[in-house]
């Protein structure tokens, strides 16, 4: 069996809605997404994943590994247990410009965005290094 690696994008749009897109293909299939949530556009987008494989006759799920780039307001709707006035503090954002930034009203610049992305990265590692009792 063929393992396939697709990388994929994750928008609101401006209707706001969210749309999961790739330009990685399976056969001459290319994938797409939409929902009124990331959960429900990544559920559609999967669907189409599995459609391409049906059709490469390569029916299993587990040949493929989907990453997920997100923009800010896709992000805190499918990571929605994250505070966001928190999550600003601890990134060293100003809390209003972050809900500006979640909400897709504004948009970070580069170096906010570097910065995001490191708390981010730090947030991961630390719950990649704990254990539970």
């Amino acid at each position: 069996m063929k393992k396939y690696k697709i990388k994929a994008i994750i928008e609101k749009g401006k209707d706001g809605r969210f749309s999961v897109y790739s330009d990685d293909h399976i056969g001459d299939s290319f994938f797409g997404g939409f929902g009124d949530s990331v959960a429900k556009a990544k559920e559609d987008f999967m669907a189409s994943v599995k459609e391409a494989l049906e059709e490469q006759k390569e029916e299993s799920l587990d040949a493929v590994m989907v990453s997920y780039s997100y923009d800010l307001p896709s992000f805190f709707n499918f990571f929605d247990f994250i505070n966001v006035s928190r999550f600003a503090e601890y990134a060293g954002v100003n809390e209003s410009k972050m809900r500006a930034y979640k909400s897709g009203v504004s948009f970070p610049g580069e170096k906010t965005t570097a910065r995001i992305f490191k708390a981010v990265k730090r947030i991961a590692e630390d719950l990649s290094a704990a254990t539970l009792l």
